[in-house]
């Protein structure tokens, strides 16, 4: 407040006047643009009150800065800093002669840089990835649970949540993922966080050190490398084919302290991780100490085909943490995920990620905590699960009737998107048609470093409602089909 600030400067036993002083630190303040053209000052009764002052003091001194031009009076209304006071410009000219003058220049640091440079991912319309359809989520059942946890609050709960979350949010998650993911862990393990990216940030700030080796996956998850990039870890991109990464067998000779993994839908291209991969990714983690980080952004949504349990649910030897969101689940703006740790880590992980930033929101995570206990979130998977497998069936029809199956869809049997595989050449000429027409797609060499091994199309049908799907599905196959035809030796 702008009482405390000036209570803070006035020096009562100064043999300068409690006036000149109040009007000096006014004018000072007005000069650093701190209080700026049109803002009204307080009343003088009301500024006399907070600073202890008498009224006459603070009116001699907004009389005096009103005679000096800083100030201007409006009957009945108060006093405002004038529209020009004469030092405001004079402090801006020297701030900017200091600027002009500095030798070295100011700028984000190398690695927020690095995090720029990363690519966006195109939210929000008909074929965005990672875009879950709102229009399913039954919201006056969310906002009556949510009125309930308020009305129910007591005054701890106004206060910072407990580290690692709120219990019953943290019991309720435990036996979610335990019955639908095959994750194994206790509550203890749970530590609710603010959205998957905050998951994958702790991940790179508390399981490795600055410098170490972390291997992600190319094409990849952008948002996992941001964060890796800010913790100041040395990625190396590994190659994916279709059972998953597939690092080369002499990477192992220098074997990375963290292994990023998007196993049950890799992203972007959408494979699922075999098993055998995956037995051989969790034997050579133990035997050469390092973490994997298992990303399971959208594996409620199974569409077909018999369900794979998670990485960690196959993990016997505590390597793997496992990251969940329910962005895509219920609504990004929730901004809540989860980190299941090894029981080794839990209370360290959940204490260190409390004294990097405190937490509160409790009445939503016991909202929250309900809405999955009471089976509306169970009930809210299985609808759009429902929704989601019509538009990939409304999707791949149209695609067959354009395409036969000479260029099939790709990662169908779960998640929020396909992917398909084109040519380079294709894949720049299509992208750079359908955008300009509306038409929401996203190159898989997007989501690449090099070398890119991979080129093609990711298309996300989870916020594409079915006329949308059906419509934009039929004139992209037929951008893809011209575009093979042109191209074709």
């Amino acid at each position: 407040m702008l009482s405390d600030r000036l209570a803070a400067m006035l020096r009562r036993d100064s043999p300068v006047a409690l006036s000149a002083q109040l009007a000096e630190e006014l004018r000072r303040l007005i000069a650093g643009a701190v209080l700026r053209p049109g803002d009204a000052l307080p009343a003088t009764r009301t500024l006399a009150a907070d600073l202890g002052l008498g009224r006459n003091t603070v009116i001699e001194a907004y009389d005096r800065l009103t005679a000096e031009g800083y100030l201007e009076a409006r009957r009945g209304a108060g006093s405002f800093v004038s529209a020009a006071p004469p030092a405001y410009e004079m402090q801006a000219d020297a701030t900017r002669l200091v600027a002009e003058e500095a030798t070295t220049p100011l700028g984000l640091s190398r690695r927020a840089t690095a995090i720029l440079a990363e690519p966006a991912i195109d939210l929000g319309r008909a074929f965005s990835l990672c875009t879950p359809d709102l229009t399913l989520l039954r919201l006056d059942v969310w906002q009556r649970l949510l009125a309930q946890a308020w009305r129910e609050a007591r005054l701890p709960d106004t206060g910072y949540a407990e580290p690692g979350g709120h219990p019953e949010l943290r019991r309720a998650i435990a036996d979610h993922v335990r019955l639908t993911r095959l994750v194994r862990c206790t509550p203890e393990q749970v530590i609710v966080v603010n959205g998957a990216q905050q998951g994958l940030d702790l991940c790179a700030r508390f399981l490795a050190d600055a410098g170490e080796r972390v291997w992600v996956e190319n094409p990849g998850y952008p948002g996992a490398r941001r964060a890796f990039a800010a913790a100041g870890l040395d990625m190396v991109a590994m190659p994916v084919d279709g059972e998953g990464l597939a690092p080369p067998e002499a990477a192992w000779h220098e074997p990375p302290r963290l292994v990023y993994v998007t196993p049950s839908h890799q992203f972007p291209i959408g494979v699922e991780m075999s098993v055998a991969r995956r037995q051989g990714l969790l034997e050579r983690a133990a035997r050469h100490g390092c973490w994997v980080i298992e990303d399971d952004y959208d594996g409620e949504f199974r569409l077909a085909g018999a369900p794979v349990p998670s990485l960690q649910g196959m993990d016997s030897a505590d390597r793997v943490v496992y990251v969940g969101t329910f962005s895509k689940v219920l609504f990004p703006a929730l901004r809540l995920g989860y980190v299941v740790v090894p029981p080794s880590l839990a209370e360290g992980f959940a204490l260190a990620a409390a004294r990097l930033q405190l937490e509160g929101r409790q009445a939503t995570q016991a909202a929250l905590a309900r809405f999955i206990t009471e089976g509306h979130f169970a009930a809210h998977i299985r609808r759009m699960r429902q929704a989601y497998a019509g538009r990939r069936e409304i999707l791949a029809e149209a695609w067959r009737r354009e395409l036969g199956d000479s260029t099939p869809l790709v990662g169908t049997e779960t998640g929020m998107h396909v992917s398909v595989a084109l040519s380079p050449a294709v894949e720049a000429a299509v992208v750079a048609q359908a955008n300009p027409q509306g038409i929401v797609v996203q190159a898989l060499s997007h989501f690449g470093v090099a070398p890119l091994a991979h080129h093609g199309l990711a298309l996300g049908y989870g916020g594409a409602h079915d006329q949308a799907a059906r419509d934009q599905g039929a004139r992209l196959a037929r951008l893809v089909a011209e575009e093979l035809g042109r191209q074709a030796p």
